[in-house]
């Protein structure tokens, strides 16, 4: 349906003539307030817009159509006299003019490229709107057999109240899976609190977790609300669950069981709702064969669990995670239409992704930074994807028929994670960051392969 919009009745006589013979209908408005009635309730392919009228001129109702529709197609009819005005006209968001006395065969040629780039428009958006039905969930982004997989099980256990375990190496994305369940679900306008389990001493975390009373320690100088009860009717996502120690982990079952706790120091009982979302990179079956873990929690925890694959293992994933932290950061960073090199792409697809999804963002993030050109190269790329075999040195690669894999990755990470304190002195939150891991990873990993921090101070 193509809008007509012109003081004059006969230029809606020559247009209505000339458009319908070619197909087209037709809709008549001769003023700017009658169209602007129009365009509230009813939707154009185009609309033929004359700048001069009375009342609301062209340039107002322009302005106005582009309010009220974005990506509105609008050719401006002018005089001779008045082009200026036309070229001001697109500045605003005109897709052309035609100048009268127009030529018959010069304006269905507008119209008709005007037509054509309202369809493109169109398709566009309902590519982009496919892309993201189809290739991704919330900010999780996969197209692959196991990420699909993910997304029905997010669907199907959003609506419910069910616990969730969220397992995965470092940098999979287990916090995003936890926060799309969370918004996906009933309890979406609710709080989601974040626990950092192994970031803070036990009594401390007790305290931050069901809050205290005044004078149940030093220092407890008034009442304070825990994060249970800040997550009351929402959810409370456990970072690294693995971390908490036996005593919390026996608290924590209490309250996901009973649904209720005392404060520290208190007396009061007090109940909450809340829906508890765990994750960890770490085998907690493994922990429970070494009373490090509760069996009972375990099982508390495991009633839905979602199995996380590292990047290594979807690697068809990584084009469309490319092209998503292209858009994302080069928007970030006022660069747009940002694309790789073929050979670039080759080599993101040869490499193994130890930090995973995690690590594949920062190298597109720094990629962006530090190249001014929209074309990235393999000039922006850092040495060890380049020169993937300069670091084997650091490992003891000779092999033999009694060689244990989980052992040489372990040593490795000890020794990278040991260089990371030494640079650092000892800080521990400055050191994940050399190390591309959240703090909190960092310490379970430091536990785990009983590192002495102390010695690296």
């Amino acid at each position: 349906m193509i809008h007509i919009i012109d003081d004059e009745p006969i230029i809606h006589e020559v247009l209505g003539d000339l458009l319908t013979s070619e197909g087209y209908e037709v809709e008549n408005s001769y003023s700017g307030e009658e169209a602007l009635e129009k365009h509230s309730s009813q939707s154009f392919d185009l609309a033929l817009l004359d700048l001069l009228m009375p009342g609301i001129d062209g340039i107002e109702v322009l302005k106005t159509l582009k309010k009220i529709d974005p990506l509105s197609v609008i050719i401006i009819i002018t005089a001779y006299a008045s082009v200026e005005s036309a070229i001001s006209a697109m500045k605003i968001g005109a897709f052309d003019y035609v100048r009268k006395p127009f030529k018959h065969d010069e304006l269905l040629l507008t119209v008709k490229r005007a037509i054509e780039h309202k369809k493109l428009q169109e398709e566009n958006i309902r590519l982009k709107d496919e892309l993201k039905r189809k290739f991704s969930f919330e900010k999780i982004i996969g197209k692959s057999k196991a990420m699909n997989n993910i997304f029905e099980i997010i669907k199907a256990s959003a609506p419910t109240k069910s616990t969730i375990l969220v397992q995965g190496e470092s940098g999979t994305g287990k916090e995003l899976v936890a926060r799309a369940i969370h918004q996906n679900g009933d309890r979406a306008k609710f709080p989601f609190i974040i626990v950092n389990s192994g970031s803070l001493p036990p009594d401390l975390l007790e305290s931050h977790l069901f809050g205290h009373v005044k004078g149940a320690f030093t220092g407890a100088v008034s009442d304070k609300e825990g994060l249970f009860e800040a997550a009351n009717d929402g959810t409370i996502f456990f970072d690294e669950i693995s971390t908490l120690n036996l005593e919390t982990q026996a608290k924590l079952l209490r309250v996901m069981q009973d649904r209720e706790f005392m404060r520290l120091g208190g007396t009061k009982t007090i109940k909450v709702d809340v829906r508890v979302i765990a994750a960890t990179n770490t085998d907690l079956e493994e922990l429970i064969k070494q009373k490090l873990f509760r069996q009972d929690l375990f099982y508390r925890m495991n009633v839905i669990k979602i199995e996380l694959p590292p990047l290594r293992e979807r690697k068809e994933d990584i084009p469309i995670l490319v092209k998503h932290f292209l858009d994302f950061y080069g928007k970030e960073n006022k660069k747009e239409d940002l694309s790789i090199t073929e050979d670039v792409m080759e080599i993101l697809l040869d490499h193994d992704w130890p930090g995973n999804v995690r690590e594949l963002e920062n190298l597109i993030e720094r990629a962006i930074v530090l190249t001014n050109a929209k074309l990235i190269t393999r000039t922006s790329l850092p040495p060890i994807l380049l020169n993937p075999h300069e670091g084997q040195s650091q490992i003891d690669t000779t092999l033999n028929d009694e060689v244990n894999l989980k052992e040489q990755i372990q040593e490795f990470q000890r020794k990278a994670i040991i260089m990371a304190l030494k640079k650092t002195k000892g800080v521990q939150k400055k050191a994940a960051g050399i190390l591309g891991v959240k703090p909190t990873t960092l310490n379970e990993m430091i536990k785990r392969l009983d590192i002495d921090v102390i010695d690296l101070s």
